[in-house]
């Protein structure tokens, strides 16, 4: 009879644990109702933050939750019930709201948080598996955990139960983040940092404008309109009428079908391409290049009301960091 490798036994193991916290959060997701709907609607309706607190590694899920939240405009910090009983009960104030997470329901710690919300007025959301624990009996309102294993084989561990707390937490700030209508643009103010950062700057943010902008008049003839392509070094230059609304662009690619003796005695209106592409400025650079990489070109006129506001290079979109 063959023995089951000791590698094999691990990954068993392994993959255990993954399916019961998988078939957890199915769980999870069947048994949202109408408590799910109403706890959105009290952490919307809050004046001041969402606090969130739990003990052990429901606090650890607490901390996740509360950045969670404040990444995605809903206001919000961790508050260790711990240190609430010497002093940062402080934290807590009228207009805020309480989500306090607790698997059993009778976490000991959590009796200061619980006391000072209820003296202040402050709703208490609980997150629990037991229904009938002091913790739910306390609050406003309870979402409660469906019934399951934890995956630690002596059930003991939480496991399957921060997963769900965890997975919850993620719910409820997206549905948050969706009520509310928070945008790219919003997303964008919270995360300027990093990669995330990189990839939700503005066209605005990068653009040349002002005298920076190569632009002259259809009637321009094409030696002056060479001049000014070669001084801004954009490889172009924008076409405009006496409105100042853009009629088109001369790129070198315009210079090459155009190329004759007479070229440079000829208007800017005979050799421009009319409605070329353009950005607005409140788009993502990240549109910017996918519109240059499919035109194959390398520059774009940021316009607003149909006049030239600015000029993207792709160049400034690699150096900010989007590719």
């Amino acid at each position: 009879m063959l023995t089951e490798s000791p590698d094999n036994a691990v990954r068993a193991a392994g993959r255990r644990v993954l399916a019961m916290e998988a078939e957890a959060l199915l769980a999870l997701a069947d048994s949202l109702e109408g408590a799910f709907d109403e706890a959105v609607d009290i952490l919307a309706d809050a004046s001041g933050r969402v606090i969130v607190t739990g003990m052990g590694k429901s606090g650890h899920v607490a901390v996740k939750i509360a950045s969670t939240l404040a990444s995605t405009g809903t206001p919000a910090h961790f508050v260790h019930p711990g240190e609430a009983a010497h002093g940062d009960l402080g934290m807590i104030a009228r207009g805020d709201v309480l989500l306090a997470l607790s698997n059993s329901g009778g976490t000991a710690e959590l009796a200061a948080v619980i006391a000072h919300a209820a003296r202040s007025s402050v709703p208490l959301i609980a997150v629990t598996a037991n229904a009938d624990s002091p913790l739910a009996g306390a609050a406003r309102l309870s979402m409660v955990l469906p019934p399951v294993s934890e995956a630690c084989p002596m059930g003991l561990a939480p496991t399957t139960s921060t997963t769900m707390m965890l997975a919850l937490g993620d719910a409820l700030a997206v549905a948050l983040l969706e009520r509310k209508g928070f945008s790219a643009d919003d997303f964008r103010t919270l995360h300027p940092g990093g990669s995330l950062g990189q990839s939700l700057q503005l066209v605005s943010d990068i653009m040349h404008d002002g005298d920076a902008m190569p632009l002259i008049g259809p009637d321009t003839l094409m030696a002056e309109a060479l001049i000014e392509i070669s001084s801004k070094t954009f490889g172009c230059v924008g076409v405009t009428d006496g409105a100042g609304v853009l009629l088109g662009i001369v790129t070198d690619g315009d210079l090459r079908r155009s190329m004759s003796t007479d070229l440079l005695q000829r208007p800017v209106s005979a050799i421009m391409t009319a409605s070329p592409k353009t950005i607005r400025p409140g788009a993502l650079v990240a549109e910017a290049v996918a519109v240059m990489n499919e035109a194959q070109i390398t520059a774009l006129f940021v316009v607003e009301d149909d006049m030239p506001v600015g000029i993207v290079h792709l160049h400034d979109c690699l150096r900010a960091g989007v590719a």
